[in-house]
């Protein structure tokens, strides 16, 4: 099944152990601007401004009449964040320190407390603002290139999540490493067969030992193809390794392609409907889908800094009414701490330790390089969309 727009593996000499093969993927250690990201909970954002970083945008966040706004979290006057301001008048926030005052809706310096009402320099100071949309429970944040419209969100998110009904369950945290790490972590074809071995999520779950996968492009996400699946296997000069367990579900003989551990008898119709090519997808600007039978699992990837990166798990059920009620029993019961928790703590873990490049790839690293493809072609093309330089 892989058609024109392929992205198999082929041997080759040693090649390059750095990144200039890609080289807006190389320098966006800060993440890709003109994208709208997750930041936080939307029940979290009050009348209480609050401190967030993205893309390296020190920004503060803040509801008014039920909507919430984002600006960028310096007072001009002499550096201090906004976020420790509050409000002394609506539709504005203050600044702590000498009370210059700024609207939330285009960042206009409105007042100068400590200067009296006929401040001169009133209107001629303003805070970047940034747009800002809710969607999913969330508040999203869009950073952009220059001073450009941002797309509607809707296109961003995966398109099963717009116009049809679903309940989620996630978890946001802070996490250390780069978000390449984390992203590129997530669309790994080796990793979960092996460093997931040994989580309470798989403890009754087969893993494969090693697939023969492809990696196809369909849209703006590339899939992984499981085009074989071996359960066992004999390393000449080393043993036989398996990840089986008397305690483990037996493995199925056929392929799949929906979830990572065997044929599933039933699947959802809304899940059924989408065609998934594979199980594991992605799309710029870090978001990964990972289909299983009866829900999808999706994390966002947001960019704090160098070093730091925010985790957006989601779990999406397609599902309404008293058997949303079941969903969150289950989910809060046990599998959010399960699956958000120790299972994806595991990949926290990888992706903190993590030092690349230089780097020496593999066969299964087709998702990784298949993945930085993408992101280079894309933002090579929106860049040049809003007319900037492309290199």
């Amino acid at each position: 099944m892989a058609g024109p727009d392929s992205l198999r593996w082929r041997p080759r000499a040693a090649g390059r152990q750095d990144w200039a093969s890609w080289p807006h993927y190389d320098a966006a250690g800060n993440g890709f601007p003109g994208y709208w990201y997750p930041v936080t909970w939307g029940s979290h954002i009050d009348g209480t401004p609050r401190a967030f970083t993205i893309c390296g945008e020190r920004l503060v966040l803040l509801r008014d009449g039920g909507k919430v706004y984002a600006l960028h979290d310096r007072c001009p006057h002499r550096g201090v964040p906004l976020s420790e301001g509050d409000q002394q008048f609506p539709g504005t926030i203050s600044c702590p320190y000498h009370g210059w005052t700024y609207r939330l809706s285009d960042g206009k310096l409105c007042a100068v407390i400590t200067d009296g009402p006929d401040s001169p320099i009133c209107g001629k100071v303003t805070v970047r603002t940034y747009p800002v949309a809710e969607r999913l429970g969330l508040v999203w944040v869009y950073v952009p290139i220059a001073d450009e419209r941002p797309h509607p969100i809707d296109e961003q998110l995966p398109e099963e999540l717009v116009g049809n009904r679903f309940v989620v369950g996630g978890r946001i945290e802070p996490r250390r490493g780069n978000w390449r790490f984390a992203c590129e972590n997530g669309f790994d074809e080796g990793h979960a067969k092996y460093l997931h071995r040994t989580s309470l999520w798989r403890l009754f779950k087969p893993m494969p030992t090693w697939n023969v996968t492809s990696v196809i492009g369909d849209g703006r996400w590339i899939y992984r193809v499981q085009d074989e699946v071996h359960w066992e296997a004999d390393f000449p000069g080393v043993g036989r390794w398996s990840n089986q367990r008397w305690w483990k579900r037996r493995p199925p003989k056929e392929t799949f392609n929906i979830g990572n551990t065997g044929k599933p008898k039933k699947i959802d119709p809304t899940i059924a409907a989408q065609e998934f090519a594979g199980f594991a997808s992605l799309s710029m600007p870090g978001v990964l889908r990972i289909v299983y039978p009866k829900f999808i699992h999706y994390e966002f990837y947001v960019p704090v800094d160098q070093g730091e990166h925010r985790y957006v798990g989601l779990m999406v059920n397609f599902t309404a009414g008293w058997k949303a009620l079941g969903f969150y029993l289950k989910y809060l019961g046990g599998v959010r701490w399960l699956f958000h928790g120790q299972f994806s703590g595991q990949d926290a873990w990888m992706v903190e330790v993590t030092d690349a490049p230089p780097e020496r790839l593999y066969r299964p690293d087709v998702s990784l390089t298949a993945w930085r493809n993408l992101a280079e072609r894309e933002f090579t093309a929106k860049l040049e969309v809003h007319g900037c330089a492309s290199s």
